[in-house]
């Protein structure tokens, strides 16, 4: 064996140490965005649900005067859940945002060894992987860079309590947690399953 067939053999050695030790960093990477990801849709189809049940509260405030000071409770315990439900998929999504800055250019870098070095393929994109819920456009092909931080608008002050008692909201325990939630909500906010009542409402008589 020549000198010069044994600096070959060192040099591809040498890059398949390197290409292991990347792919392990980008297979991490991937993991990390492919979860952020699934958690921030499911935040996102929670968010739709709690938007609905919004509606239905509106609809109900108009309807039912006797009960507009209950209802009023109701919807700002909605606003909240919403507002915080909004928070952790902006969150979750931007992680994944920035996470996927990493991981592209680190890509690129393996796919090139792997073609140079090796002769074999790419590895296959975030969108290409079996069962992923990445679509070919969820990040943008140019330089991603993480959105400014805005900074939360002030809360309001609270209007001067009634001059009568406040009654306590209605309460039912979740059928999967079994921990108190509010008597309207859709989705139990501790454990996302979804509620229904053991006692539904019966209709009024005219």
């Amino acid at each position: 064996m020549t000198a010069e067939n044994e600096r070959e053999i060192y040099h591809k050695l040498e890059a398949m140490k390197e290409i292991r030790n990347k792919t392990i960093t980008l297979e991490r990477l991937k993991r990390s965005i492919l979860n952020e990801v699934r958690s921030g849709d499911q935040e996102g189809r929670c968010l739709a649900q709690y938007k609905r049940e919004m509606e239905m509260l509106q609809q109900e405030k108009m309807s039912h005067v006797e009960e507009l000071r209950q209802i009023h409770a109701d919807i700002n315990a909605m606003e909240t859940v919403i507002k915080q439900t909004e928070e952790s998929m902006t969150r979750k999504l931007s992680t994944a945002s920035r996470l996927h800055e990493d991981y592209r250019p680190l890509k690129a870098e393996v796919d090139l060894l792997r073609r140079q070095c090796l002769g074999l393929d790419r590895l296959p994109d975030l969108h290409e992987e079996e069962g992923s819920p990445i679509t070919p456009d969820r990040f943008p092909a140019g330089p991603v860079r993480a959105p400014p931080f805005v900074a939360p608008a002030p809360r309001k002050p609270p209007p001067p309590p009634p001059a009568f008692r406040q009654q306590p909201p209605p309460m039912k325990s979740c059928l999967s947690c079994h921990q108190q939630i509010h008597r309207n909500a859709p989705i139990c906010p501790l454990c996302k399953a979804k509620s229904r009542s053991r006692n539904p409402k019966k209709p009024k008589k005219k």
